[in-house]
């Protein structure tokens, strides 16, 4: 009997995490996961409490909460200056989710998406999930990862639908430029392309300015933007986020959304209002210090002999080379494990591009972050 689809008999591997690890190594310093260390702001968390007393514990509206929905607008408007209207929001279980509805919503079988290596893993099989084709355009460290239009433009067939930018973007923390967006929009405009935008680490760049990608003149038509309240507000176990797309399109996603989920939790939903009322408060109080420690890793990565390193400008994560070492990322990964007790995600699990790298999140406190690369740099290979 045959119980596995064909699409995913020859599946590649996404980011496999080593859940044993800690139970071997009780000095374990684990910077392999994207998961903030920071419980959740504890008056979102009472703000969440009390809501659910009051009687939110029920099915929400299936577009979401419509408070949550117009404190996005608000958000929105204020932060960067755009009009969305309500209709244009969608309420998700999550982000990740969203992603994987918004391409069930818009991909015929055998569409193909470009993704820009290395890429989230994720997006790999939940373009494959939606029927469509995955195709990788490649970008690299010595070019500080930026967009390369002839890269982009050799990658387009008339199969192509649509193009993933994650900005700032997990794993090498670039966070693209105007410049870099223009590029993209006018090809898009030529191709007739949509572009999907995942910026949920939109709170996260600390070099440069963040450009939502609809802003940009003419784009708001053609532009899907997915965000979270995930890594932006320390929400990860709460799940919840949002997309901002034509209305059509999100009457669309509701339907999909209606066979899998129906509804975001309304309980999160009620604690995501009170963070979009904090937003201020948790940058100063939360994000500046991955800022502090982002740069701290650079700064101790750049001066290890065996690793070299684009330096992010954004989200809490390093993606440094390995190559000098003579190993590929799962070998280094499993060298460092073993010899220094450091848990890192292969950069060959975020596409083709990533070979010869390895992803660092620098979800811990500072003394552990000291810890593990004072046992990385005594590592000789």
């Amino acid at each position: 009997m045959k119980l596995i689809a064909d699409r995913f008999e020859n599946a590649k591997a996404g980011l496999m995490l080593d859940a044993d690890a800690v139970n071997r190594y009780p000095d374990l310093v684990d910077l392999s996961i994207g998961d903030t260390d920071f419980v959740t702001d504890r008056r979102i968390i009472d703000a969440a409490m009390r809501d659910a007393a009051a009687g939110h514990t029920h099915y929400g509206f299936p577009q979401g909460d419509p408070e949550l929905i117009r404190a996005v607008c608000e958000a929105w408007k204020e932060d960067f200056g755009q009009e969305i209207a309500k209709e244009e929001v969608f309420i998700t279980a999550s982000s990740c989710l969203g992603m994987a509805e918004v391409l069930m919503t818009l991909l015929n079988p055998g569409d193909e998406v470009i993704v820009f290596g290395p890429y989230f893993a994720v997006y790999r099989d939940q373009i494959r999930l939606a029927g469509g084709v995955c195709v990788e355009v490649p970008s690299c460290e010595e070019e500080g990862y930026a967009l390369n239009r002839e890269c982009l433009l050799a990658a387009l067939t008339p199969r192509t639908r649509a193009v993933i930018l994650n900005n700032p973007c997990n794993p090498t923390g670039i966070a693209y430029t105007r410049e870099d967006l223009e590029l993209l929009a006018s090809i898009a405009g030529e191709r007739d392309l949509v572009l999907i935008a995942d910026e949920i680490y939109t709170r996260y760049v600390f070099e440069g300015e963040f450009i939502p990608l609809r802003t940009l003149p003419g784009l708001s038509g053609r532009v899907i933007t997915l965000n979270s309240f995930s890594k932006n507000f320390m929400m990860t176990g709460w799940r919840v986020g949002y997309v901002i797309a034509p209305a059509a399109f999100c009457s669309a996603l509701q339907q999909v959304n209606g066979s899998m989920i129906y509804t975001a939790p309304s309980v999160s939903q009620r604690a995501a209002i009170e963070a979009l009322r904090l937003r201020g408060d948790v940058e100063r109080l939360y994000i500046t210090r991955y800022r502090d420690r982002l740069n701290y890793a650079a700064d101790r990565i750049e001066s290890i002999p065996y690793m070299s390193l684009a330096r992010p400008k954004g989200t809490f994560y390093l993606f440094p080379g390995i190559e000098k070492t003579g190993l590929d990322s799962a070998g280094f990964c499993k060298a460092a494990l073993e010899q220094a007790h450091v848990l890192m995600s292969p950069g060959s699990a975020f596409g083709e591009s990533g070979a010869g790298h390895v992803r660092i999140a620098v979800t811990q406190p500072m003394e552990k972050l000291e810890a593990a690369f004072d046992r990385l740099e005594k590592l000789a290979f």
